[in-house]
C-alpha cells in the first residue's frame, strides 16, 4: 500500500475536484526537466520573478500583502501543470482528509473549473444536487445570481458552503437548452454511503458503487453477503454500476477490483521518481467464485471508476456496457507542508495489467449503450478528461445518464442499461451450462 494517500481525484467541501488554480504564473525555467542540471534553481529566472513581486508590491493599485503574492503564485505555478495539481491551503487539507472518511458538509457535486467557468463531472448519489436534476456537463455560471466566470475555484466552493438546511441557487448552461436556468439547492450534510445494493430478480444482483473511498470494499462485500442470504443462494451474476462515479482513494479501487480477480495485475502507478512506482495484484480472491459481471459505465465514470472497469476488462472477468469513461488516468500525491498546508500534485499515471494508459481516452465499452433519445430531451454529452485545458497526453496512445425514472418498481425495467445488463448475464449464464 501507499505511505501517502494517493487521492485520484480531490472531493473538497461540496466536491470541488480537479482544481485549477491560475491566478499569477511562475517563470519558466531555462533548464530542461532531465539531466544534469534538472535540480538547479534557476537563478535569473527567480530574480525575475523577485522584479515583478516587488514591482506588483509597489506599484499595483491597492496595497496587497506578501503572503496573499505568495500563495497565488504558488497556486499560478501548480495551475500551469494540469487540472488537477494544486495547493490545498490547511482548511482546503483538512476537508479532504475528512471527505475520505464519507462525511463532508454541501451540496453533492463534482466539479472542475475550465474557462473560468464551473463544469460538472457527475453528481453523487442521494444529494441535493442529484435530487435536484444536476446532470454531468452542466455549466455553472451564476452562483445566488453572481457570475462566477473570473473567480477561483476554491472562492467558488467557499459560496457554495454553508449550513445544513440553507439554499443557494445554482444558474445553469446545459447542452441543448436554449437559455440558462436556475435550479435552487438546499445544503445538507452528505453522508456517502458508496455501495448499495438490490436483487434485480432469482440470484441476480445489483451494486451501484457511488464513490471510491478507503472502506468501499468492506461496504461491498457487505451489500453481496446480503443479496446472497436474500436469494438463499450464490449470485448467479452480478451488475456492478459505476456511472457517474467520479473515483476517490486509489487503495479502494485496487480493494474492489481486488474482491473480483483471481490473480494477476489490477493497476500499475508509474513516474518519474521510484517512489511513484508501484504494482497492485490480486490476492487470490473471487467473491463470486466466477459468476457472470457486467460493469456499467459512462462519461462520469472516471479516475478510481476507470481502475476498476479496466482491470476486469483486461482479465475478462466483466463485460463493460455502457459509454466510454472520462479518461483521468492520473494519480495524485497528498504531499503535507510545514504550516499545515498541502501540494496535490500529479506524481503518476496508472496502467491497467494488459499496460493501458487511458488517460484523456478513457476505457471503451465492450458493448456501447445507444439509449433512445426523444425529441424534446435534450442529449447531453458530459465532459471528459481530454477536454480539460493543460490535461496531461497520453503517452501510449495513438446515453450516458444513469437511471431513469419511470412508473415499474423494478430497476431492470426504469434503467434501460440495467434490463440490457441482466440480459447479458442470463446469456452468459446459459452459455455456460453443457450441452445435452
Amino acid at each position: 500500500m501507499f505511505s501517502r494517500d494517493m487521492k485520484l481525484i480531490k472531493t473538497v467541501g461540496f466536491f470541488a475536484s480537479l482544481m485549477l488554480f491560475g491566478l499569477v504564473a511562475m517563470p519558466q525555467t531555462a533548464h530542461t526537466d532531465e539531466g544534469p542540471d534538472a535540480t538547479a534553481l534557476p537563478i535569473e529566472d527567480l530574480r525575475l520573478f523577485a522584479e515583478i513581486f516587488s514591482m506588483i508590491k509597489s506599484d499595483y493599485v491597492e496595497p496587497i500583502d506578501d503572503a496573499t503574492l505568495l500563495r497565488d503564485a504558488v497556486r499560478g505555478m501548480l495551475g500551469g501543470l494540469d487540472p488537477h495539481s494544486s495547493y490545498l491551503d490547511p482548511e482546503s487539507f483538512h476537508e479532504i482528509n475528512i471527505d475520505t472518511r464519507g462525511e463532508f458538509g454541501g451540496l453533492g457535486i463534482e466539479v472542475t473549473l475550465e474557462d473560468g467557468v464551473i463544469r460538472v463531472v457527475a453528481p453523487l448519489d442521494g444529494t441535493p444536487a442529484h435530487r435536484a436534476g444536476i446532470q454531468s456537463g452542466d455549466l455553472i455560471i451564476r452562483l445566488d445570481g453572481m457570475t462566477v466566470k473570473g473567480n477561483s475555484l476554491d472562492s467558488a466552493v467557499e459560496q457554495m458552503r454553508g449550513e445544513p438546511g440553507s439554499e443557494i441557487t445554482l444558474t445553469i448552461v446545459r447542452e441543448g437548452v436554449d437559455q440558462p436556468f436556475d435550479v435552487t439547492l438546499k445544503r445538507a450534510i452528505i453522508q456517502l454511503h458508496s455501495a448499495r445494493g438490490e436483487l434485480l430478480e432469482d440470484s441476480y444482483g445489483y451494486v451501484r458503487v457511488s464513490q471510491f473511498q478507503s472502506g468501499t470494499s468492506a461496504s461491498l462485500r457487505r451489500q453481496l453477503e446480503r443479496l446472497e442470504e436474500q436469494a438463499g443462494r450464490p449470485l448467479s451474476g452480478l451488475v456492478l454500476d459505476l456511472r457517474n462515479n467520479p473515483g476517490g482513494v486509489l487503495n479502494g479501487a485496487v480493494e474492489v477490483s481486488d474482491l473480483f480477480l483471481r490473480d494477476g495485475v489490477i493497476v500499475s502507478t508509474r513516474g518519474r521518481t521510484a517512489d511513484s512506482d508501484y504494482t497492485f495484484s490480486a490476492t487470490g480472491r473471487d467473491v463470486l467464485d466466477g459468476a457472470p459481471m457486467v460493469v456499467l459505465v459512462n462519461r462520469g465514470s472516471a479516475s478510481a471508476s476507470e481502475i476498476v472497469a479496466g482491470a476486469l476488462q483486461d482479465h475478462g472477468r466483466a463485460l463493460i456496457l455502457g459509454a466510454k469513461t472520462f479518461g483521468k488516468g492520473s494519480v495524485q500525491t497528498i504531499l503535507p507542508m510545514n504550516n499545515g498546508a498541502a501540494l496535490k500534485l500529479t506524481t503518476a499515471r496508472y496502467y491497467t495489467p494488459n499496460d493501458r494508459s487511458i488517460q484523456a481516452t478513457g476505457i471503451e465499452p465492450d458493448i456501447v449503450s445507444r439509449r433512445l433519445q426523444f425529441a424534446d430531451a435534450p442529449a447531453h454529452s458530459g465532459t471528459r478528461e481530454a477536454d480539460l485545458a493543460g490535461h496531461l497526453e497520453n503517452e501510449t496512445a495513438g446515453s450516458d445518464d444513469t437511471a431513469g425514472k419511470g412508473g415499474s418498481e423494478r430497476l431492470q425495467d426504469r434503467d434501460f442499461e440495467v434490463g440490457e445488463a441482466l440480459n447479458l448475464l442470463k446469456g452468459m449464464v446459459l452459455a455456460r451450462r453443457p450441452a445435452g
